[in-house]
């Protein structure tokens, strides 16, 4: 059944606004604190980042998907998970989905040169890029787009930090966030209608592996959360597109860090017959960082849920679990 713009308003859920320019710090801590003791979603605005940049790279985007098939599928993504996935290559929610998400997207890392030692760790290495011929200026639009992202994600985990009564740089650390592995995401959904009630989706329902995800939309409606991922039946509502904003969400690491203080979000998107672009950048910790309970997160009372588990073990499973396998491809 389509969704009108005016039946999701009318569901729509309520989300603080954190204002990175903010002179005052405190407001902002407090802020995001509430939202992320309650379900982990917030906005945030003023985060640096210009209008006509942020257009640019939609533009870009649109571009990129507009192609013909045989050429994106020339850039696959690869084993460190760099490069185009197609539709249904991603399955995120199988206990409720007939098939994959109806969705394209394109995966971006931080470039690593295939000599660098670190080039061979997962989620590292080169870019799969499409050529200057085919898209120009392409590549550098995308790459300026991945640095001003980090900027505005490391500025978020320090006010996260606080929040947590944490010293303001505690995720600026060489052993946390001295190579993060950040991933910049294009995305694509076609105009298709969903349909929950036969598992049919544009985006199954998930919840996000790492620390936390910058999420960038156009206006078209499809985002929808469930605050609380717990309750039976479940209750979804819309996350309004706020122009100039950022959708910002914790993922599971973070959730499993701070010893379930901090809430991870279940999160879907469902079609409504439009075509929807977004663009989603997930930031995590180095490889080899140790995710263990906070020390501030942790007392007699409430001793730690999880045992410590190294960042790149973590996403490696987790990224399995919900990706096609490559092989599929050449049959």
């Amino acid at each position: 059944m389509e969704i009108s713009k005016n039946e999701a308003l009318e569901n729509v859920s309520v989300l603080n606004c954190i204002d990175l320019s903010d002179p005052y710090l405190q407001n902002s801590v407090s802020s995001l604190k509430q939202a992320c003791l309650d379900f982990g979603f917030f906005y945030v605005i003023n985060h640096g980042i210009r209008q006509e940049f942020m257009d640019e790279v939609f533009y870009q985007s649109k571009r990129f998907f507009d192609l013909p098939v045989g050429e994106k599928m020339k850039l696959l993504r690869n084993k460190k998970h760099r490069g185009y996935t197609p539709i249904l290559d991603e399955h995120l929610d199988p206990d409720n989905q007939i098939h994959g998400d109806f969705k394209e997207g394109y995966y971006i890392g931080v470039e690593v040169p295939e000599k660098d030692p670190d080039a061979q760790k997962p989620f590292f290495g080169p870019n799969v890029w499409p050529t200057d011929d085919i898209l120009p200026g392409w590549r550098e639009t995308m790459e300026k787009y991945h640095c001003e992202a980090l900027k505005v994600a490391k500025a978020i985990t320090r006010l996260i930090a606080l929040a947590l009564n944490l010293e303001i740089d505690y995720f600026d650390r060489e052993e946390i966030f001295g190579k993060p592995i950040a991933v910049l995401r294009l995305l694509y959904y076609e105009g298709r209608i969903s349909d929950p009630v036969k598992g049919i989706y544009g985006a199954g329902a998930h919840s996000d592996f790492g620390l936390v995800t910058l999420l960038a939309t156009d206006d078209v409606y499809g985002l929808q959360i469930c605050k609380d991922k717990d309750a039976k039946p479940q209750k979804w509502e819309f996350v309004a597109p706020l122009k100039g904003a950022f959708i910002v969400n914790l993922g599971d690491l973070l959730e499993r860090w701070s010893n379930c203080i901090f809430r991870s979000t279940l999160h879907r998107v469902v079609g409504n017959g439009q075509e929807r672009y977004s663009i989603a950048y997930f930031v995590e910790p180095n490889h080899d960082c140790l995710v263990e309970c906070l020390p501030t997160c942790k007392s007699k009372e409430n001793p730690p849920k999880f045992p410590p588990i190294k960042c790149e073990t973590y996403l490696l499973q987790r990224y399995k679990d919900t990706h096609a396998d490559l092989n599929s491809y050449n049959k």
